[in-house]
């Protein structure tokens, strides 16, 4: 009893925290979108997704907080990073939007600080909804499934960042620079998927027979994000105008659409495919 109490209540302050932090950031100016980004609709769309995606990160995490305790305990970690991942977003979501709306700007630096962090909790679901007994002892390179997913999401969002900010253009021309960046960081990706499998594959890091029937299903959704949705991210970098890949002039707004896109299906999709895996494991548990 006393657990589960202090469980309700450590939920309730999170929520709590996250609602107060975001108020107590609210603009003193109020932007009417319509006259602002008037015959613009580009610019209008990418401010409705940035303003749509901290309102939809932040009630994700609202729920995930909410719904933390009607699973299993075994799954409740799970539900935590869930709404770690979402309410990170929700934060860096919110002040990208103020950036846009104040400067005219789609800042790759808060973008690429909500990346570092929350990539690397997303490939942790695995473990946490699946169970230990399910991560393998095989290692690629060395690494096991950690460090393999670790590994990966640094390369992955490392060498994004240096090709859109512009460092690896410094180095080797703004073309190959920016190419640079895209390929190397889709090693990064490659690695992960080696790591969690595919939806027709155990990974180096999961076996899946060693996976409960009620979970077999969240576990191949969340590989569909990982190698079907995530290619939403290289299609968006294609208009980076720091990556300058010679491709025609970059797009910063076109480039905020897919990645804003992206997160908000891969983010909250995540979460929801785990929390719907949670609840059939919770009840076949509760049927036992």
């Amino acid at each position: 009893m006393k657990t589960e109490t202090f469980s309700k209540t450590t939920s309730l302050l999170l929520i709590a925290t996250l609602t107060l932090a975001l108020a107590g950031t609210v603009s003193a100016e109020i932007v009417n979108p319509a006259e602002k980004y008037d015959g613009e609709p580009l610019k209008l769309l990418t401010f409705f997704l940035f303003f749509v995606g901290y309102i939809s990160m932040g009630a994700a995490f609202v729920f995930f907080m909410s719904e933390r305790n009607s699973v299993a305990p075994q799954y409740r970690t799970t539900m935590t990073i869930s709404a770690l991942i979402v309410g990170i977003a929700a934060f860096h979501y919110y002040y990208m939007r103020g950036v846009y709306t104040e400067l005219g700007d789609v800042s790759v630096e808060y973008r690429y600080m909500d990346w570092i962090i929350t990539v690397p909790l997303m490939a942790l679901k695995f473990p946490s909804l699946v169970g230990k007994d399910a991560i393998t002892d095989e290692k690629f390179l060395g690494m096991g499934f950690t460090g393999i997913c670790f590994t990966g999401a640094l390369i992955m969002i490392g060498f994004g960042y240096l090709g859109e900010a512009g460092v690896l253009g410094e180095v080797m021309g703004s073309s190959a620079g920016g190419w640079a960046g895209l390929i190397l960081g889709g090693v990064g990706w490659a690695m992960i998927i080696v790591a969690t499998g595919t939806p027709w594959s155990s990974g180096k890091g999961v076996d899946n027979s060693k996976i409960a029937p009620e979970l077999l299903w969240s576990a191949n959704a969340l590989r569909w994000f990982i190698v079907v949705g995530w290619i939403i991210y290289p299609i968006g970098y294609l208009w980076s105008p720091g990556a300058d890949l010679g491709l025609g002039e970059g797009n910063q707004e076109l480039l905020a659409v897919f990645y804003n896109i992206a997160d908000m299906i891969n983010k909250i999709g995540f979460g929801i495919v785990a929390w719907m895996g949670a609840k059939k494991a919770t009840e076949a548990l509760a049927a036992e």
